[in-house]
């Protein structure tokens, strides 16, 4: 226990550093990236500050893995050029059991990032999209096109033309309807809908049923029967990386139902779980490379640590790509990166000095 406490005491200021440091890094790429686009537009210099401070809570989410494997590398490996692992290793205490601590903090970190993500970063990242939408006169609200969606086990059929989530409303809606064994009922069309909290109000609306063997068309009144909710087509219309992880999967099961492609969103719904459990992973490969470094030790933690977080957001970029495309499946190309460097991490842990 004395043990665990010391190399915290340790470890956590050099990860609060490092914490700081690559998201002030990761704040600078954002700010470069846009800096003239925002110079174009004669953005004010308030705005771009705006802009900067909701970045901060995604960029610190970001940079959260990579501090973690600096600061419990450069920790351990400083302990090793002191000699003070040596006096640990003497006194019989097993290196695994001396880094326990520090395994510890990075599974609670990937709990907890987990949460915060969707809680809070998330809400923060939206906002900051909106405001650089606006500032580089970009700016759209979460409102969709060419919506498609498919009700009650596939008897109804929604195609808008656009959807506006702001004011809850349709434009250009058509809506077919079939029975059980796939036959045509009828067809609605009208100019716009809005949502009035229990059903769908139509304007101009206009149903075309088969009567007596001939297609007729009539006036159409809203009956209340068309009651499909509008976070149905409000999530069709949403960056699925603004939604919550529930929404997100609420999204996964819309575009399934509907018939369209929906690999790219899956994935990016199990990424939102692997993403989180990268915090316990580095903890694993920077304990199985602690002590490894004697000489240069700052140097080589943060090479060893910019190189790991290169290779492996270079493997999972990769299986995330081939994931969205259906060339292997999602589950497998979130999870393919983090399962690897566990294995490579345990793999490195037992070769560790004891």
């Amino acid at each position: 226990m004395i043990l665990d406490k010391y190399l915290l005491r340790q470890f956590i200021p050099i990860f609060l550093i490092a914490l700081s440091l690559f998201s002030f890094v990761l704040l600078l790429i954002d700010l470069f990236a846009n800096l003239t686009r925002y110079l174009n537009n004669e953005v004010p210099i308030l705005h771009i500050l705006q802009i900067g401070l909701f970045y901060i809570p995604q960029c610190l989410s970001f940079a959260l893995p990579i501090s973690l494997l600096f600061a419990a590398a450069y920790t351990l490996g400083d302990l090793h050029a002191r000699n003070e692992l040596t006096c640990v290793f003497s006194a019989g205490i097993p290196f695994r059991r001396f880094s326990i601590s520090l395994l510890a903090v990075g599974f609670i970190v990937s709990v907890l990032s987990f949460f915060l993500d969707d809680i809070f970063v998330i809400s923060t990242v939206k906002i900051k999209n909106d405001l650089s939408r606006s500032a580089l006169n970009q700016y759209v609200t979460d409102s969709g096109s060419d919506i498609v969606i498919k009700a009650r086990n596939g008897r109804l059929t929604y195609m808008i033309d656009y959807f506006d989530n702001d004011r809850e409303i349709m434009n250009g809606v058509s809506i077919i309807e079939i029975n059980e064994n796939g036959e045509y009922i009828s067809q609605i069309r009208a100019h716009s809908a809005e949502w009035n909290e229990t059903h769908w109000e139509f304007r101009s609306a206009l149903i075309y049923k088969y009567e007596n063997g001939l297609l007729r068309v009539s006036a159409f009144t809203s009956d209340g029967s068309y009651n499909e909710h509008p976070d149905i087509f409000r999530r069709q219309a949403a960056n699925i990386n603004e939604l919550s992880v529930r929404e997100a999967k609420l999204l996964v099961n819309d575009l399934r139902s509907v018939g369209l492609p929906y690999f790219k969103e899956q994935a990016d719904y199990y990424h939102r779980y692997s993403f989180a459990s990268t915090s316990f992973i580095v903890m694993i490969l920077s304990v199985s490379m602690g002590g490894r470094f004697k000489k240069n030790i700052l140097l080589m933690s943060l090479f060893t640590s910019l190189a790991a977080a290169v290779v492996f957001y270079v493997i999972e970029m990769l299986t995330m790509a081939m994931a969205g495309l259906n060339y292997i499946p999602a589950v497998f190309g979130a999870w393919f990166p983090v399962l690897l460097f566990i294995f490579i991490g345990v793999i490195l842990l037992g070769s560790a000095k004891t």
